[in-house]
């Protein structure tokens, strides 16, 4: 949870590289998972 979520953004940070790079980097999600999970629109606005 939080852990990994604090490594990938520290990575990508310090590495200049996005979030999704990072975590697949680290071996945290593959390319089609981080697709599924991160979803910015659902992140933000009002919820239904």
């Amino acid at each position: 949870g939080y852990d990994n979520a604090a490594k990938v953004a520290k990575k990508a940070h310090k590495e200049n590289k996005t979030l999704k790079e990072a975590a697949i980097e680290l071996g945290l999600l593959t390319s089609e998972k981080f697709d599924e999970v991160v979803r910015p629109e659902k992140m933000i606005g009002p919820k239904a």
